[in-house]
């Protein structure tokens, strides 16, 4: 059996798979692998499957799947499973983290200090506690974006498509969330209906001032009202860290002032990459005994 790994994984991956089969890293081995591992970077669509003609399994080292066509793959016989247990905490704890750094000017701070500058008086905050946060899905991330917000004191309330009750948020409309909520936090997947939920009419429902943190898929929002929002003052602060295309070239985001953009490091901690090894193995050991 033949395992590619066409993305970074953690460094030990490797060598734990061997047991497995012959490991490789070089991506134009593609053709012959039986089952390969990729990221965000690896585009796995009908023509690259078409060309992997030994292909078995695919296995997505994250949470979304919409770099791989599922359904052809599917049609092929093809496995393809992805990791989204593993990296719901470091995801969380990014958007909690982007939150707390536009709350409190710690990007302005820390520059401006670092430049000679003493602007503490410029630099007043707003605390999380007792602030609205809305949750525009509250799956595996959401639900532990939630419980971080609640020892924080905020006040939580989500939209999802069904009606099922959470236990860390109260379920509302999604006009309920728009208008109520003081930060807005994105952890849906794109679907036909998720695709550009942010634009001109939603973010003309939200509070004057709002926050919007989007650490789930770029697609989400339409990058041109937004950044017409942030010019107005509509959103007065957005945290971004995933994009249309990546790196962002070109996106209206770029040339916004109240905006902080980070280059797609939701899953990038050590804990994380480990987790997901660990899942990666597990199906693999699965695969091998049925196979």
């Amino acid at each position: 059996m033949k395992i590619l790994i066409s993305d970074p994984f953690s460094k030990d991956l490797p060598d734990k798979l061997k047991k497995f089969g012959e490991v490789t890293d070089n991506k134009e081995e593609y053709t012959d692998a039986d089952i390969i591992l990729v990221r965000s970077a690896t585009k796995a669509r009908k023509e690259y499957i078409d060309e992997a003609k030994n292909l078995k399994m695919i296995i997505r080292g994250g949470v979304g799947i919409d770099n791989i066509d599922v359904e052809y793959a599917k049609s092929k016989g093809i496995r393809v499973h992805n990791t989204p247990e593993a990296s719901s905490i470091a995801v969380a704890e990014l958007a909690f983290a982007m939150m707390l750094a536009i709350q409190r000017n710690i990007v302005r701070a820390h520059n401006t200090t670092k430049n000679g500058e003493w602007i503490k008086k410029q630099l007043k905050g707003q605390e999380l506690y007792k602030k609205t946060l809305g949750l525009i899905g509250i799956g595996l991330i959401g639900t532990e974006v939630a419980k971080r917000a609640q020892a924080f004191g905020m006040n939580v309330i989500a939209y999802r498509k069904s009606d099922k009750p959470s236990d860390y948020a109260k379920i509302v409309s999604l006009n309920e969330l728009l208008s109520q909520s003081d930060i807005i936090s994105l952890h849906t997947p794109i679907t036909d209906e998720t695709k550009g939920i942010i634009n001109k009419d939603t973010i003309a429902k939200m509070k004057d001032g709002v926050v919007l943190i989007n650490t789930a898929r770029g697609k989400l929002i339409v990058d041109g009202d937004l950044a017409e929002a942030l010019k107005s003052g509509k959103v007065r602060y957005a945290g971004i860290d995933v994009y249309h295309a990546e790196p962002p070239e070109g996106s209206p985001l770029l040339g916004a002032e109240n905006v902080l953009l980070i280059p797609h490091l939701g899953a990038q901690t050590y804990e994380n990459m480990g987790r997901i090894g660990e899942i990666v193995i597990d199906l693999i050991s699965d695969f091998s005994k049925t196979s």
